[in-house]
């Protein structure tokens, strides 16, 4: 991986880009990599430049230290609750909300690399990510009813998906810190390494998303989340308009080519 020029060590969002794989590091270790508005802005527009970046072709979402993320910065609410102008649905439209839409909707896949405790907010966005690799001492906490908060970040879509209505709103309204190994019999996680080999682990997860068929991952999260909404006859007309652009892509010919000379194809993500 290469560092890009414009995101030194000491900012709060390190962005790597290298081999059509972009790293964002959430890089506020000493808070534990929670949410002020420096770093929720900075995440905002880093994810709509890779989001839009063509030589960009997966996403890995992780934090720096003992923490992924264990959502907003308290100590920065606290202050604002002075301030009558200011308030959280403040925060959730202008970056929550915007952080998730783009997590979730840009055309290419996104990993999440839980190196530690993802709490909040901090959560919301690892649910947001198409795979969740954890290492053995993440865990995982909804958090917002224990500050007598509601969700945010979409975990009111997300959680029920994954668990189950029933689960999702247990996990909410009593948090509790949940382990990787639970969450991964749960299903939040998609695997659980130990923490030396984390960073390795997604990189060869990451590495084989971003030589793999690019715009047919971004096509199947689309459809995915499309169907969540719908009923079946929509669904089975939306499936049918992105069949038609993948099937009119450069990477369907090469699949097909190389299938036919038996050889593994070699994909551009267009």
């Amino acid at each position: 991986m290469t560092q890009t020029p414009d995101s030194p060590p000491s900012a709060p969002l390190v962005v790597e880009v290298a081999d059509g794989i972009a790293w964002l590091r959430l890089n506020r270790p000493e808070a534990m990599n929670s949410l002020d508005n420096a770093l929720k802005d900075a995440l905002v527009a880093a994810l709509g430049e890779v989001g839009e970046d063509p030589a960009v072709r997966c996403v890995v979402l992780t934090g720096t230290g003992r923490a992924f993320c264990v959502g907003q910065d308290l100590k920065e609410h606290v202050r604002s609750l002075g301030d009558p102008t200011s308030t959280l649905a403040t925060t959730v439209t202008d970056h929550y909300n915007r952080i998730v839409l783009a997590l979730s909707t840009m055309n290419k896949p996104v990993v999440a690399a839980l190196n530690g405790v993802a709490a909040g907010a901090g959560m919301s966005f690892a649910l947001a990510c198409d795979f969740r690799l954890a290492s053995e001492q993440a865990g995982l906490n909804t958090s917002f009813a224990g500050i007598a908060l509601s969700c945010d970040s979409g975990a009111s879509w997300t959680l029920p998906r994954l668990v189950g209505p029933a689960r999702a709103k247990e996990l909410l309204m009593m948090p509790r810190t949940v382990s990787a190994q639970e969450a991964l019999a749960m299903g939040l996680v998609t695997g659980v390494v130990p923490a030396d080999e984390l960073e390795a682990a997604v990189t060869e997860l990451a590495r084989s998303l971003a030589d793999g068929p690019t715009l047919a991952y971004g096509s199947i999260r689309r459809a995915v989340a499309h169907s969540a909404g719908t009923d079946l006859a929509d669904a089975l007309a939306n499936e049918a308009k992105l069949m038609e652009l993948t099937g009119h892509s450069s990477d369907h010919r090469a699949a097909v080519d190389a299938f036919l000379a038996k050889e593994k194809p070699t994909y551009t993500g267009s």
